[in-house]
């Protein structure tokens, strides 16, 4: 019987955060490496974030390309390996000499008012692990800003709280101007053709920016005086079809509110986690039926747009034209129909079998049966 005076050990209950990352490692597979969020996934996931699959999964760090090769479903979604070195090689080139070339378009493009970048600095982002890193610049920032000089941060490392979850992300370059205020600069390789590139990409590009201004933001509001993070990101690409950096000025204002909007509704990754049948994962090497079954517990919203931006998109659309989801149609269509969510009802709608004529969506559709009918010159189908 142990002695009165021995110190009792109590179990101490996990923390929220400890709970749900545990719960997040069972769902993924204990043996199974997370997958870092990116700014590239949570511009895709704000632009769906009705979709509690995607959150559920991308919170969790699950491998989506291999699950989908796992569901027998590929994506062809992603970069192929030319167009990564070919990115890596123009990055380099853009940053070779201390970032001379970078800070001299930053200056151009954004600041032509300050004084010329002579030498900036240039600072040791280096550190043990993601939260290393991200306190590193954290750091780096607060010395930097106040100076008066030109400073610049190559692969900084930001954290975003998304949904209950730390996405930890790396934009190519921040730039600290020598009036204490921060710029974003995203450098990609595809084409700036006579001094504009193509529109989606570059919307793409904003909206991948949108979400590291929104992280960067963060990092400001711990300071006091809290600096300025400039909302005109700079957009680098190579000049026509040569290897030349070429550069343009890109406001995010719009994309910044759309995003930081969209990702407050995103539902709580535990309130999804906690509708999961008891022992759910999605470990790539079980049997495919599981794998489906665990995916399938999970509500998805599949849109055409999920083809350019979600490795799981080929599996959901097999699932949502199977169900005769009108959402597969296209958002704006899904919309225009109101409470139809189903191809079979708006066509029982459209031939007068079901729904309720006082709805608009309804009168629509048999009004526009009715005309088709009669440019036919038969009875309405």
């Amino acid at each position: 019987m142990p002695s009165s005076r021995e110190p009792v050990q109590e179990r101490v209950p996990p923390t929220r955060a400890a709970a749900l990352r545990q719960r997040l490692a069972e769902v993924r597979g204990p043996a199974v490496q997370p997958k870092p969020l990116d700014a590239r996934a949570l511009a895709a996931l704000a632009a769906n974030p009705g979709c509690r699959r995607r959150a559920l999964l991308d919170g969790a760090g699950v491998d989506k390309t291999a699950l989908a090769d796992a569901l027998g479903a590929p994506s062809a979604f992603g970069q192929s390996q030319f167009a990564l070195v070919r990115g890596n090689s123009f990055e380099a080139r853009v940053k070779a000499d201390g970032g001379a070339e970078l800070l001299r378009l930053v200056h151009e493009g954004l600041d032509p008012a300050a004084a010329p970048p002579g030498s900036a600095a240039v600072p040791d982002l280096s550190a043990v692990g993601p939260e290393g890193r991200t306190a590193r610049t954290a750091l780096a920032l607060r010395e930097a800003t106040g100076t008066g000089t030109w400073a610049l941060l190559d692969h900084p490392m930001l954290a975003l709280d998304v949904a209950g979850s730390v996405a930890f992300l790396e934009p190519d370059a921040v730039v600290v101007h020598p009036d204490g205020s921060w710029t974003v600069v995203e450098i990609k390789s595809f084409p700036m053709l006579d001094g504009s590139a193509d529109a989606a990409k570059v919307g793409a590009a904003a909206r991948q920016a949108a979400v590291y201004v929104l992280a960067l933001e963060r990092v400001a509001a711990q300071l006091d005086p809290a600096p300025e993070v400039r909302h005109r990101v700079l957009l680098v690409c190579p000049k026509d079809f040569s290897n030349l950096p070429a550069a343009s000025a890109v406001d995010v204002r719009k994309q910044r509110a759309v995003t930081r909007r969209q990702l407050e509704r995103l539902t709580r990754i535990e309130e999804i986690a906690d509708t999961l049948p008891e022992g759910t994962c999605f470990a790539p090497d079980l049997p495919p039926e599981e794998l489906t079954a665990a995916v399938e517990a999970i509500p998805a919203t599949y849109a055409p747009e999920c083809l350019a931006a979600c490795e799981l998109a080929f599996h959901c659309r097999a699932r949502s034209r199977g169900e005769g989801a009108v959402t597969s149609l296209g958002r704006s269509l899904r919309a225009e129909l109101g409470g139809l969510t189903t191809v079979d009802e708006v066509l029982a709608a459209a031939h007068g079998r079901a729904g309720d004529p006082d709805d608009p969506a309804v009168a629509a559709l048999r009004r526009a049966s009715a005309l088709r009918a009669e440019a036919l010159g038969g009875a309405p189908c």
